[in-house]
């Protein structure tokens, strides 16, 4: 079964930082774009960050600055650090990735989220 697994979410005062990992798993032939979501209750799923197979990125404007995505191939895992939290950056957090597996073609996959809080 090919999986998104998630970890690195918590609680933490404002100014604070977290790291969040994402790690695929299973019959997995090849990664395409990996990216970060997250919601918050009544809202829509929003983009946070973008990273392509290359390593090329792009951000919402507004954790620019203050996010930063990468990737590590070998270890099919995506991870985001995010420095400076605010309030407002509390949010269920979801990783998401196009994958090449189990020989079905290439599909979008979500993780299962995590958590992060950020208190004033």
């Amino acid at each position: 079964q090919v999986q998104l697994v998630e970890s690195g979410g918590g609680s933490v005062q404002a100014g604070g930082s977290l790291r969040l990992s994402c790690a695929a798993s299973g019959r997995i032939f090849s990664i395409n774009t990996m990216s970060w979501y997250r919601q918050t209750p009544g809202k829509q799923r929003e983009l946070v960050a973008v990273i392509t197979r290359d390593g090329s990125t792009d951000y919402a404007d507004s954790v620019k600055g203050r996010f930063t995505i990468s990737r590590d191939n070998a270890k099919n895992t995506v991870y985001l650090r995010m420095n400076s939290l605010k309030p407002e950056d509390t949010a269920v957090y979801y990783c998401n990735a196009y994958m090449l597996a189990n020989g079905l073609g290439w599909l979008e996959y979500w993780g299962q989220g995590t958590q992060v809080t950020v208190s004033s």
